[in-house]
């Protein structure tokens, strides 16, 4: 078996781990179920990914973000590690061909989301596979005292059941101590190992101003603090108006949001990443994922409704290690406001029990059925047909995703995906009976390869009209007519959000919302959101132990760059200064004294105030000693 250093350089080319990095990899190697707290950028894939490569078998890797699940798989495999995800967008054919994979092929990591784990193809797998660690990434959302809970993850635990002997490896970047019990009651972790690093971080200076134009004051900030930049704000809207205005004032801004289509958010992000862009307007559905370690600042210019999401944005900034600066504007309106937005997350009970309904009828679901069905989905259409209010309404959406009964992504590129449906022996027999399409079929295979004939491989129909020298339209067509012959799975292309229902349908009336647990949630968000408030409109403490005790981290001195820091030292060198004037006025009308009788004439200053003035100005030479090494004020 190679080392953990062996394994870290021959895939990642890196010589060491970080600091708590090889501990939890040793732990899950030695099938200890493992809790790993890391801030954000504190490398935690890492930490379940090379310890699975020491061992033999697959790695399921729970988590709830589709985009990041996807970006993980293709890092793996440009590092030539076989790896596959199982996701909404996915039909049961191409579920089958992965499940089977993971059983008799090389997949060595599976990323699922929590709401797969209870299906029935995934257990009746799942008793098959050899399955070496199980990774629950994002592990907060098993806590309800969690600032995302999804009752979706309280199923790992019945999962756990079938792997019996599988070590778990729980995975945050935010935990209380509230979370941090809960998800090793709620995965049911026998005999734990607990690593966490500090949530200090020394490099980042914390800031928060009151503003009346917060414009004028992110236009000032942006041109002390040179540098990229990412600017949070709360709408949509927001991101285009905030982003116009920047460049009209001369910074060079783009905006990002879930809304654009992936073709625009992958330019714009590239384009940021590339430093061709300095700053990004965005919503939070920017930053997770994305490993960019010069920026220099990230400002909220919304305050966020936690701070678990405070400090995971603004742990954006700085992660190669220099000075970075996490800043947020507000004003009193936006105090109001924050708690204002809480409530409305929450509508009523009715509303929920309508808007599901509602869904039920836009799709013809009946009572019974539907499970795990995949539909394309636009809200505002959507509203229109029912005439629902459309902020209650997503609202509603989002609550009836948290409960479990549906799942929601936001507008995602997926590629066109091909799969032979036949064996080798059958395409050629094909082949020879239509000949016109054997052309076709080499190019096909020729940019491909024979993994067509084992799991659904991305195409591209304008790159195979290139090299076929047919338009795409043509293309398209071919692929089709393949298609209806079963020769091939085609699924085309697609680039609209999409809404899967993850139970049968229920009648609207009878489902089992948990109206008890909403109304205990809505009041921890609220108490929350009142923490932000509290950090907000503090003018006297540090803002890094103000985040530490957030996170139960009671033992760390004050950082001393934040901006309560520097106003503490700037008020306290107003003292020494003011205290300074005090000793040479003493000394021109008493002087020269020696150090001894000068701290005796100001014997009601603290000695360590008293001798701080002196040695400021003494560097600053306002007073010197004479020979006869006494104090003299200088001319």
């Amino acid at each position: 078996m190679k080392s953990p250093e062996e394994i870290l350089k021959q895939y990642w080319n890196y010589d060491s781990f970080r600091p708590i990095q090889k501990d939890a990899v040793l732990s899950a190697v030695n099938g200890q179920d493992t809790l790993l707290l890391l801030p954000t950028g504190g490398g935690k894939s890492i930490c379940f990914q090379v310890p699975v490569l020491m061992m033999e078998g697959v790695c399921i890797v729970v988590t709830p973000l589709i985009a990041l699940m996807r970006d993980q798989v293709e890092q793996l495999k440009r590092r030539g590690i076989p790896a596959a995800a199982i996701h909404s967008g996915m039909n049961k054919h191409e579920i089958d061909i992965a499940l089977d994979n993971c059983v008799h092929g090389s997949t060595r990591f599976l990323y699922v989301s929590p709401e797969r784990l209870r299906t029935d193809i995934m257990i009746a797998r799942a008793k098959k596979m050899k399955i070496s660690l199980l990774a629950v990434d994002e592990a907060h959302c098993i806590s309800a005292w969690g600032y995302d809970f999804r009752p979706s993850y309280l199923k790992i635990a019945e999962f756990r059941e079938l792997i019996p002997d599988t070590p778990v490896m729980a995975l945050t970047a935010t935990a209380t101590e509230e979370v941090r019990a809960d998800i090793i009651d709620k995965l049911k972790m026998k005999t734990v190992r607990v690593y966490k690093q500090s949530f200090a971080r020394e490099n980042l200076s914390y800031s928060v101003f009151n503003e009346d134009s917060k414009e004028q004051k992110l236009l000032q900030i942006l041109q002390r603090v040179p540098g990229t930049a990412i600017i949070y704000v709360k709408t949509r809207k927001r991101t285009k108006e905030l982003a116009d205005w920047l460049n009209r004032k001369g910074v060079g801004a783009s905006y990002y949001h879930a809304g654009l289509s992936h073709k625009d958010r992958s330019e714009r992000q590239s384009a940021w990443i590339g430093n061709k862009v300095r700053v990004v307007v965005a919503t939070n559905a920017f930053g997770m994922g994305i490993d960019k370690p010069d920026v220099r600042s990230v400002i909220h210019f919304d305050l966020p409704e936690n701070l678990e999401a405070y400090y995971q944005e603004a742990g954006r900034a700085g992660r190669d290690g220099l000075r970075a600066y996490a800043v947020a504007l507000y004003n009193p309106i936006d105090l109001e406001d924050l708690l204002d937005t809480v409530e409305r997350q929450y509508p009523p009970i009715d509303l929920l029990r309508r808007v599901y309904q509602a869904l039920a009828n836009y799709y013809k679901i009946p009572v019974g059925s539907g499970e795990l069905s995949i539909h394309d989905f636009d809200l505002q259409h959507f509203c229109g047909i029912f005439g629902l209010p459309v902020s209650d309404t997503h609202y509603s959406l989002k609550l009836l995703q948290e409960e479990g009964f549906i799942q929601l992504s936001e507008s995602f590129n997926e590629p066109s995906k091909l799969m032979f449906l036949v064996d080798n022996r059958q395409l050629y027999d094909f082949q020879i009976r239509y000949p016109e399409l054997d052309s076709f079929i080499k190019v096909i295979l020729r940019l491909y390869g024979g993994e067509l004939f084992t799991e659904y491989m991305r195409i591209n129909e304008t790159e195979i009209g290139q090299h076929f020298y047919a338009p795409v339209q043509e293309v398209a067509s071919k692929l089709r007519f393949l298609q209806e012959r079963e020769i091939i799975d085609f699924q085309p292309r697609r680039d609209k959000p999409q809404l899967t229902f993850l139970t049968q349908r229920f009648d609207a009336e009878t489902m089992p919302l948990q109206v008890a647990e909403i109304k205990k949630k809505r009041a921890r968000d609220r108490s929350k959101a009142r923490a932000v408030l509290a950090y907000a409109s503090s003018d006297n403490r540090c803002r890094t132990l103000m985040l530490l005790e957030y996170f139960n981290e009671f033992d760390a001195s004050e950082c001393g760059v934040c901006d309560n820091c520097l106003k503490k030292k700037k008020e306290k060198e107003q003292t020494f200064r003011a205290l300074g004037l005090e000793i040479a006025s003493d000394l021109r009308h008493n002087g020269p004294l020696s150090p001894k009788q000068l701290s005796e004439r100001f014997g009601h200053v603290a000695e360590k105030y008293f001798l701080r003035a002196i040695k400021m100005m003494l560097e600053e030479e306002k007073i010197a000693y004479n020979n006869q090494g006494k104090l003299i004020v200088n001319k």
